[in-house]
């Protein structure tokens, strides 16, 4: 992921706290979270077919805000 990727991922996962996040934003944060690799590709498909969707999107959520953290602290000491 690049910087971008990350500014994205942090202001999607903010409107998905705050729950003002548009279905195509949840899955836009999903699919980020894909292309990462932080979920597996039947992690997506189960949350797309709606199988533990809010389960794996609050998992999801966690691991994006440890990701995010570390995006940070890297920036930090370069």
């Amino acid at each position: 992921m690049n910087g971008q990727d990350y500014q994205r991922l942090a202001l999607l996962g903010d409107k998905l706290r705050s729950g003002t996040a548009s279905n195509s934003e949840r899955d836009e944060y999903m699919y980020l979270m894909l292309l990462n690799g932080s979920i597996t590709q039947q992690q997506h498909n189960d949350y797309k077919a709606g199988r533990n969707s809010d389960e794996i999107l609050n998992a999801a959520m966690a691991i994006g805000a440890v990701l995010l953290i570390g995006y940070l602290l890297k920036s930090l000491f370069k």
